[in-house]
Parts: structure tokens; C-alpha cells; sequence
């Protein structure tokens, strides 16, 4: 058996998306020779994904000639040969524009595959007494979703060395499907937790019936059920977007609410964290400007020091710190949101249309954030594969009051602003009874870093414009 000795680790791409050639150094003497063929650390920097290989399998052939395949399956594989040599061909199933390119290459021990999920897999040996290894992560299930093709595929039309009348083929192998019968893999799905709130709304319209798009209300999923391990078959989704949240900031300073805030804003979170962990999903969290005190003279950065006043934000702040756990998150960290549901905008155009002189915090400053803004931005950094990490997003424009946006909204819905007066946050709130959470002063939120990735968040109080233009003629 020739061995190929003496190479640099470098990784390659392929006409196959994700599909990555590997050239291993393999180390020889007189007495054989020693590689390494999975070492983490190492091949991830060179470039391989650091998929969590769970199983370790191998298959040994007696003969030259041995063919096997096309299978793709919902799971990432890395093919490597430990004796022998095979010609490898490999076959993207996956649903979408590269369904049916071909790559094949020979490989010997000096030279791996990484295989994604869903790109169908095979090979034909070359020598005798050939074993090829393969290392997956995931579990096999008889519940998993499989994809095949045919061998002799004239579309596929794959140069087999050894023609597949003088080759040895399983029966089962013989029976796959052509490529214009194959059933695409579907890619892993997304789920969208907290799907009927303001948020969830707004992915519903911006992901709409996509197959692979799942949604779920609490009462179709609770976040806070210790049953969240068990809940979902885990291993078939690839990113969780948890819109679900405790909101209510006052109610949260109650001995009720304290519970509730902490149930939903960090406990579910850290469940979430635990299960994206363990099956390489990508955890998508919205988070809050509450996490701060509002003391900044500046716009808070990403990396700005938690201070959180009340139990609403010391629960946001929490979640966030357990999300930030898992390899595979992206936190989402916004204010003052504004989407299909009651909202200050709705309540402002409401209170004009009837008639009535509001007194309006005019302390606090900030940005409004529509929730399509919102949902946008997410889709954008998933589907960009941007950085993982946490994102300021919120719209642009220059920070306003409380009391200069219920103005707007008066103006833009054709009444008199100078109606709206605006207050301190201590004289707004001087007569309720009952618990009162603080408020940071100043909610204005960085968007250096998002804006880097070419997302543009729209300017408020363009998006408040549209936003009352769209409501009109409806019920505020």
C-alpha cells in the first residue's frame, strides 16, 4: 500500500458547498507510520467545522472493487481511510440550487472528507483489504430522515474506475433511486419560540411557511417546563430563536413576578443553552437594554458591564450570561420594541384620536425598534453566517424621549403635539400604588457592530411613519 507522506494539514474547498478536502500529514518509517486523524484543535483551525463527533465507525473490505452507497444523512460526517485506498464520490442532496453537483476524488490515509449533513456519500475500493473510517455526530435513528441515489445515475453520470457491472453492490444499493425520483434532505429547522407575541409576529411575516420554518407558543412549548429536554426531537433543528420573554417590568418587582421573571428570562434561557450545546444548534436570544442602568453619557456598546436596577433586567442580564455558554449563539440585544400587539405607539395614537392630554416621561432617552427591524436583523446575521456573539440592534436615527415620539406620533396622526407634556419619571409615576420598577435614563444602544455586517436598521422615525400609516383606518 502506497502512502503519500510528508504533507502540510490544509483544507480545501470543493465544487460542493461545505463538502472540504483534507490533506493529513502522515508520519512513516521503516515500521509503518502513525496520524493523527482527528485532532480538534488543529483541523479547526485549518478550517474544518468542530462538528462534535459523537461515533466512531469503520468498514472493512476484502475486495477491490467493493461499492457502496449513495446515502446521505441527517448528520455531518468525516471520512478518512485507516489501510487501502478507495475512489470517493460524493453527491449534494440537499434541497436547494446545488442539488445533484458531483465531486469525487481518490483517498488514501494521507487524505479525509468532511461530508455535511445531507450530501449523499460513496465510495469503490481501490485495494484489498480496505478499511474506511468514518466519524459522525450524531446517533443512527430509524425516526431520521435518509436520502439516496442511485450508483449507475446518468445524471450524476460519476466515473467509477471499476464499472459497476465488475463491482461488488449490495442488493439494496441497486434499488436507489434516480436523481430525478431522489427525495431532497430538507435543511435542519428553524424553531421560533414565543410565536404569537410582538416579535414572533413579526418572524412569522418574515419566515413565513418555509418547511423547514417551525413555530411555537407557549402553549405549544413552555420554555420553563423542566420537560424542554424530552420536548422536541432535537437533533433535527438547527437554530432556536427564543422570542418568548417575561415583560412585565413592574409586575416583576412582585414576589409573583420576581418568580415568573426569572422562570421565563434566565432559567429557560439557560435550558435553551444546555440543549443548543449538546446538538451544535444555533440559540438566536433577544435581549434587553434593561440589563443596563442607564447612567452612560455614551451609547452602550455590546460589551458594556452589566448593572441591571430591577428584576426584570437582573433576569435579562442572567439569560444573556447563559446564552453566551453555548459555541453557537447570537444575542440579540434591543429597546423599546414596538410591533403588532399594544404598545406606547398604539396607546399614544389612541389617546390622541380620543381626545386626550398626556402627561409623558421625557428622562429616559432611546430609540423605538420595530419588530420587523428586529426579525430582519436576525434572519440577516443567520442566513450571512455572521460572527457569533452579541448585536445591538434597535432602529437608527438620532435618541429621542418618551415625550418627543408621543409628540410625533400626535403630529403624524394629525393632532397638535403640544398636547403631549412631558414629565420626570418621578412625576410620572408619583401616583400609582404599587410596586414601580426603575428605569435606565438612558436606553441608546451602539450599532457599530451590526452595522459592520451590512445590516442597515431602518431610521425610527421612518418606521414610526410607515408604522401609523399602515394602522390607519384601523382600531388604535
Amino acid at each position: 500500500m502506497s502512502v503519500e507522506f510528508g504533507k502540510q494539514l490544509v483544507v480545501a474547498e470543493t465544487s460542493i458547498p461545505g463538502l472540504l478536502v483534507v490533506d493529513m500529514p502522515v508520519h512513516g518509517d521503516s515500521r509503518g507510520w502513525f496520524k493523527e486523524n482527528w485532532q480538534r484543535q488543529k483541523m479547526t483551525d485549518a478550517g474544518l467545522p468542530d462538528f462534535g463527533p459523537v461515533q466512531n465507525n469503520i468498514s472493512f473490505n476484502d475486495a477491490v472493487g467493493t461499492t457502496r452507497g449513495i446515502h446521505a444523512e441527517p448528520w455531518d460526517k468525516f471520512v478518512s481511510v485507516a489501510t487501502g485506498r478507495i475512489f470517493g464520490a460524493w453527491v449534494d442532496l440537499r434541497d436547494g440550487p446545488t442539488f445533484g453537483t458531483v465531486f469525487t476524488t481518490e483517498i488514501d490515509p494521507s487524505r479525509a472528507v468532511f461530508v455535511p449533513r445531507g450530501v449523499g456519500n460513496s465510495y469503490q475500493t481501490l485495494e484489498p483489504d480496505t478499511a474506511y473510517t468514518y466519524l459522525v455526530n450524531d446517533h443512527w435513528s430509524p425516526d431520521a430522515a435518509y436520502a439516496f441515489l442511485n450508483l449507475a445515475d446518468p445524471t450524476a453520470n460519476i466515473p467509477w474506475p471499476i464499472p459497476l457491472a465488475e463491482a461488488e453492490i449490495s442488493d439494496k444499493d441497486k434499488q436507489h433511486p434516480a436523481l430525478a425520483d431522489a427525495a431532497p434532505v430538507a435543511p435542519r429547522k428553524i424553531l421560533i419560540l414565543g410565536s404569537n407575541g410582538q416579535l414572533g409576529r413579526a418572524l412569522r411575516a418574515e419566515y413565513g411557511d418555509a418547511p423547514h420554518v417551525e413555530y411555537a407558543s407557549r402553549a405549544e412549548l413552555d420554555v420553563t417546563s423542566p420537560d424542554l429536554d424530552s420536548a422536541r426531537r432535537w437533533r433535527d433543528y438547527g437554530t432556536i430563536i427564543n422570542a418568548a420573554a417575561y415583560t412585565a417590568v413592574d409586575t416583576a418587582e412582585t414576589p409573583e413576578g420576581r418568580a415568573a421573571a426569572w422562570s421565563a428570562n434566565a432559567a429557560a434561557p439557560a435550558a435553551l443553552a444546555r440543549i443548543a450545546t449538546r446538538y451544535g444548534i444555533t440559540l438566536v436570544h433577544v435581549s434587553s437594554d434593561y440589563v443596563y442602568d442607564g447612567t452612560s453619557e455614551t451609547p452602550y456598546r455590546e460589551d458594556a458591564a452589566f448593572s441591571p436596577l430591577g428584576v426584570y433586567g437582573q433576569s435579562k442580564a442572567a439569560g444573556d450570561l447563559a446564552v453566551a455558554t453555548t459555541p453557537r449563539h447570537y444575542i440579540i440585544r434591543t429597546s423599546w420594541v414596538i410591533g403588532d400587539g399594544n404598545n406606547f405607539v398604539r396607546t399614544m395614537a389612541s389617546l390622541a384620536q380620543r381626545g386626550i392630554n398626556p402627561n409623558v416621561v421625557k428622562d429616559q432617552t432611546g430609540r423605538l425598534t420595530f419588530t420587523a427591524d428586529i426579525a430582519r436583523g436576525i434572519r440577516h446575521l443567520l442566513e450571512n453566517e455572521a460572527e457569533y456573539g452579541t448585536y445591538n440592534l434597535t432602529g437608527d436615527g438620532p435618541a429621542q424621549t418618551w415625550a418627543d415620539i408621543a409628540k410625533n406620533v400626535y403630529r403624524l396622526t394629525g393632532h397638535d403635539p403640544s398636547r403631549v407634556t412631558g414629565v420626570s419619571t418621578t412625576e410620572y409615576f408619583s401616583s400609582v400604588v404599587g410596586p414601580i420598577a426603575q428605569r435606565p435614563h438612558n436606553s441608546t444602544l451602539d450599532l457599530s457592530k451590526i452595522l459592520a455586517t451590512d445590516f442597515i436598521p431602518q431610521d425610527s422615525a421612518i418606521s414610526l411613519a410607515e408604522w401609523l400609516v399602515h394602522q390607519r383606518g384601523g382600531d388604535f
